[in-house]
């Protein structure tokens, strides 16, 4: 069992100002023979908030991976690509070019998300875009290799 952990990075959803639809369609996309949701979280839009929240997850809770949800667009408080790329320490393009390639087919939109994907420690942290519907885009383009991602990343060979 893979164990996942959900961080959505929003200041309305933070203010409970607004219902928390993209961190639901994180967790309604998971298969749930392959993947536990262990941990849940929402924070602001703020920097020093969602290291401490990536760093929770990976460090003590010991999430294999984290998905992120929001704060990758261009808007002024938008920080969650580099609060996540300062806790990583190997980055994992791959994954977000393969979104934002498949966003694409979609809507030209998709090359303004800055979303990353890296490695702290042994768990995987992806950032994906703030709406549900390119939450589910995202998600539904990479999730078949997140396995092997894990398995990997536990000494597995390719």
């Amino acid at each position: 069992m893979i164990k996942a952990a959900i961080l959505t990075i929003s200041d309305s959803c933070s203010q409970q100002k607004r219902e928390d639809v993209s961190g639901q369609t994180i967790k309604n996309l998971f298969p749930v023979d392959k993947f536990e949701i262990c941990e849940y979280k929402i924070v602001a839009d703020e920097h020093r908030s969602i290291k401490e929240a990536l760093t929770h997850f990976a460090d003590e809770v010991k999430a294999d991976i984290v998905l992120t949800t929001g704060g990758t667009g261009l808007g002024p408080r938008d920080v969650t690509p580099e609060a996540t790329a300062e806790v990583c320490q190997k980055m994992v393009p791959g994954l977000t070019e393969l979104m934002r390639s498949e966003g694409l087919k979609k809507t030209k939109n998709a090359i303004l998300s800055r979303g990353v994907a890296g490695i702290r420690g042994n768990t995987l942290i992806i950032n994906l875009p703030g709406s549900p519907k390119a939450v589910k885009e995202s998600l539904e383009a990479i999730l078949d290799v997140l396995e092997h991602a894990v398995k990997m990343m536990r000494g597995g060979g390719h």
